[in-house]
């Protein structure tokens, strides 16, 4: 069930309904069946893995919670994210490197009898898995009392705003706000709508009409040359972005007109001046995952600067193949931990030169910063989007040879590539109106930023956002969300 679909928008609007409808008591009960009708939709068989993976969880996190002993809470806990982080493998990576293992042996002509695996990845179970695994290493940690109610530490997993795509919330934050009493407020009603809108503005209006165009030269780049390529990966940029950030938006709306506040996860990342502001940025819910349950762990800065550097590298690489299970993510990851490793590694000789220059708040300095690093995002974002290492060298390689830059090129450009010129035109107008967006908001909320203008500025914005994506969205065949894949 796609939040872009009007299946959603039918369930959505009677789950809300039905939820102030009940008593207190049991509307928390109706949320838990309704987040299982919801994942049941995409397939109804699958559920018994969330199912299975909620009462391990749950009952692991008691054992650790009764338990006095250090050693034997440890040893609990190591077998806890070894069951968690194998069914992780089974079902997102065993094909992947079974398939590697086959490339390698029939490389070196050595018989590779083992067949290629068919196995189904369930819908969201990165997500849902960093989620409980977050919460047992709380409660191991003592800095979460455990869930004694088994169905309520069900829902706090299942909920169904953010069970497939995040954000990956904490217990300490998510579960209490399920089980409070919320009364009906059209304030609630009116802010969720917002985010709504303009999570389905991003994402039916701008990401789904990018994919047309990046779907057609990444999916065959060698029939395409430079200046292609360059303005695949620009769109693509635009894209991944508009798709994510749109998720959490209509995600973080539906929760707030159920009285429940999701955390942001998105803060204009591309405004960043440098790719350690980015990753503070953007999915905010999984930076800050692995900075609390891996980096830190592993010393993080406060060790060593070469065993820092290692710790930052492998906690990149991680994330990487955390998206999915190709090279291409692996070494997309490997590069922002490069990037990160080399952004540490000068920051001290940079702030000495811009402070002799006296150039730390100079304006073109900061554009400067911007726009070096959206241009280092968007290289990088060329292993995300690739389908494979070969493609993704191939498309950096062509963007830095030699290629005809004329009207004429840059028209047939934008208009060969499965887009009429309308479209083009239109996405076009659409990413400038983004761009002022983002300025607008900076790293705080627009929303928030335009409750302090006038009646009549709020209300012609919300409803240009609702004409634009009547106009301009596309609803035909409408494209699954991005990170639905991870």
């Amino acid at each position: 069930m796609l939040f872009n679909s009007f299946n959603f928008i039918i369930f959505f609007a009677s789950s809300v309904i039905i939820y102030y409808a009940l008593p207190h008591r049991f509307r928390w009960m109706f949320l838990l069946a309704a987040s299982v009708v919801f994942y049941m939709a995409w397939n109804p068989a699958l559920i018994a893995l969330i199912i299975f993976s909620c009462a391990f969880n749950h009952f692991f996190s008691h054992a650790i919670s009764i338990n006095k002993t250090r050693r034997v809470k440890k040893r609990i806990l190591v077998f806890v994210l070894f069951v968690n982080f194998g069914l992780l493998f089974v079902f997102k990576y065993l094909g992947f490197i079974n398939e590697t293992f086959m490339r390698l042996f029939d490389f070196i002509g050595v018989a590779y009898n083992i067949p290629e695996f068919d196995i189904i990845l369930p819908m969201g179970i990165s997500f849902y898995t960093f989620q409980a695994v977050g919460y047992v290493i709380d409660v191991y940690r003592g800095e979460l009392a455990h869930e004694k109610n088994f169905f309520k530490f069900t829902l706090f997993i299942t909920f169904f705003p953010q069970l497939v795509a995040g954000p990956i919330e904490r217990a300490g934050a998510l579960l209490p706000q399920l089980f409070e009493r919320h009364k009906f407020k059209l304030q609630n009603i009116s802010d969720g709508g917002k985010y709504m809108l303009l999570g389905f503005f991003r994402k039916v209006v701008i990401a789904d009409r990018a994919a047309v165009i990046v779907n057609a030269i990444y999916g065959s780049p060698r029939r395409y040359g430079g200046l292609s390529h360059i303005l695949a990966t620009l769109l693509f940029t635009a894209q991944i972005y508009c798709d994510f950030c749109g998720y959490s938006e209509i995600a973080l709306g539906c929760a707030k007109m159920l009285g429940v506040d999701l955390m942001k996860n998105f803060k204009s990342p591309y405004l960043s001046k440098n790719i350690r502001e980015f990753w503070s940025r953007w999915h905010i819910s999984l930076s800050t995952w692995f900075k609390d349950y891996l980096y830190f762990p592993l010393g993080g800065s406060r060790v060593g600067p070469a065993r820092g550097y290692f710790n930052l590298l492998v906690t990149f690489i991680v994330s990487g193949v955390w998206h999915g299970a190709n090279w291409t993510f692996f070494i997309w990851g490997a590069v922002h931990g490069a990037y990160q490793a080399v952004g540490r590694l000068t920051h001290p000789a940079k702030k000495r030169v811009l402070r002799f220059l006296r150039a730390e708040n100079f304006f073109p300095v900061r554009v400067f910063q911007t726009i070096a690093c959206f241009l280092l995002v968007s290289l990088a974002w060329v292993f995300f989007r690739a389908n494979n290492v070969s493609d993704a060298f191939y498309i950096i390689a062509s963007m830095f040879r030699g290629f005809e830059i004329s009207r004429a090129h840059l028209f047939d450009t934008l208009t060969g590539l499965s887009a009429g010129l309308f479209d083009a035109a239109a996405l076009l107008a659409m990413l400038i109106i983004l761009f002022f967006i983002e300025v607008f908001s900076g790293e705080t909320d627009i929303h928030a930023g335009l409750m302090r203008r006038s009646f009549a500025i709020r209300f012609l914005f919300y409803l240009l956002i609702a004409a634009f994506i009547i106009a301009f969205g596309v609803f035909q065949n409408a494209g699954q969300f991005i990170y639905f894949q991870f």
